[in-house]
């Protein structure tokens, strides 16, 4: 996601309830009851309001249980944006009659935090009060940031609530990782955001009924949000928006497509999205489904990642799961790759997609990952022996007292071009590294190999 894309959907700060208008006059469509955004206004104030994660919100499940004031453990909150992260931790402290303090890690560091954790062992010390720390974008503190917390969390100067798009296991410390319990959330169902719209259309803190929404425009918007509340909220607010500067208080599908023209795509380039979806990129074109892979394919290009990267994974997966089904697919995978080099984007769009379908379509094979690897296997288990002597140079002085090259057969002399002759060292005679499959070109090779085979190894004359 771009620093544009979460500027537009991130929340500012919020402590208690909004506060009241400076002016009498009546708030219009999209303002709601004040000046902050619908989707701040729309923040649960209890745990009944949150909508989605019952996973973790059941009777007695750990969130639960924390939220209500039992069993303070800090937490690490991991899960796509629009979730919930900030509204649970901000509940977590009031439920509790905790103290919250809010920091993010793209604008704070090691002096932000001990200046918390020291008004944190004021607080509780001079009024027995705790601290809820909440830190969001964790990941994004370095490892010594990250060890700076370490003291107040054993000690329980702080109960920390991180919150994090990305996998804590690669991006949390272990100190800290072991000190906290992690919670996953997972994006909001489209039933889920449905609740949420239809909410906030109607509450008073949301659009109180000012407006209505048509079932197309209720069906753009949950597409919209791809799972995240916040989205959801904010679509909707530019939404009722742009139906009331036209006087209008029905939301249709062409004032929704008016006010936000494009969704915008969840992939972060340097987290788990970004390897989620090249990992669904790669699997569907090892599975023959160019539907799918041009669908992944567009996504990480509207997302911004970048086209060599995509063009390097072509080129890899022309040879691990085509290879010789379909010799062609390589040579296409390099040209789009050099295509992304000479004319770049958005032209090489094309190109990438025509590699996709390619490789996609294409008769597949692992036989030649499958050879290298277990050849290379074997060399490091120290299956390598002596190369035979007559393979050995032996064009320099005194090669042929060593009988190096001696007794060597030019495949060239005899009509075949193919000879009995022992190749690989005396351990690994014998051992077939390359099974080629019946897909594809590969089916001629399958019966070319058993020939090959058979001649140079003496089976047959």
């Amino acid at each position: 996601m771009t620093t544009e894309e979460q500027g537009l959907f991130e929340l500012p700060a919020f402590d208690g309830p909004p506060p009241p208008p400076s002016s009498p006059r009546p708030a219009e469509p999209g303002q709601g009851r004040g000046a902050a955004p619908l989707a701040v206004r729309m923040r649960p104030r209890s745990l009944d309001e949150v909508v989605g994660q019952t996973h973790l919100l059941t009777p007695g499940a750990p969130l639960r249980r924390l939220a209500e004031g039992e069993g303070a453990v800090s937490v690490l909150l991991y899960g796509p944006p629009g979730t919930g992260k900030t509204t649970l931790a901000r509940l977590i402290a009031t439920v509790g009659g905790w103290h919250f303090v809010g920091l993010s890690a793209l604008s704070s560091g090691v002096k932000e935090l001990r200046e918390v954790i020291q008004e944190s062992r004021g607080r509780r010390d001079r009024h027995g009060r705790q601290t809820v720390l909440f830190i969001d974008e964790v990941h994004r503190f370095s490892r010594t940031q990250q060890d700076a917390l370490l003291g107040a969390v054993e000690d329980g100067l702080v109960l920390l609530v991180a919150a994090t798009t990305e996998n804590p296991s690669f991006s949390v410390v272990s100190p800290l990782l072991s000190r906290s319990l992690v919670l996953p959330l997972q994006a909001l169902a489209d039933d889920e955001i449905r609740e949420l719209l239809c909410r906030a259309v109607t509450d008073p803190r949301g659009l109180d009924s000012s407006v209505s929404l048509s079932a197309e425009a209720e069906d753009d918007l949950v597409r919209l949000a791809a799972g995240d509340a916040r989205r959801a909220l904010t679509a909707l607010e530019a939404a009722a928006e742009g139906a009331a500067a036209t006087g209008g208080s029905v939301v249709e599908a062409s004032t929704v497509e008016q006010a936000v023209t494009e969704a915008m795509v969840r992939y972060d380039r340097q987290g788990d999205q970004h390897y989620d979806v090249i990992s669904a990129f790669i699997k569907s074109i090892r599975g023959s489904d160019p539907d799918a892979a041009l669908h992944y394919l567009a996504r990480m290009l509207v997302a911004g990642e970048d086209p060599r990267y995509i063009a390097r994974r072509l080129v890899v997966h022309a040879s691990e799961d085509v290879g010789l089904a379909d010799p062609a697919a390589l040579q296409t995978a390099v040209a789009a790759a050099q295509a992304v080099e000479l004319i770049g984007m958005p032209e090489a769009r094309l190109s990438l997609a025509q590699a996709t379908v390619h490789l996609a379509t294409a008769p597949k094979s692992n036989a030649l990952i499958t050879a290298i690897d277990e050849a290379m296997a074997d060399v490091r288990r120290g299956a390598v022996g002596e190369v035979p002597a007559h393979l050995r140079y032996g064009r320099y002085a005194g090669a042929k007292k060593l009988g190096n090259s001696v007794g060597y057969r030019y495949p060239h002399a005899v009509p075949d071009g193919v000879l009995a002759q022992q190749y690989p060292p005396d351990g690994l005679v014998g051992k077939d590294y390359y099974r080629p499959t019946q897909h594809g070109e590969e089916r001629a090779v399958h019966k070319r190999m058993a020939k090959l085979r058979r001649v140079t190894r003496g089976e047959e004359q």
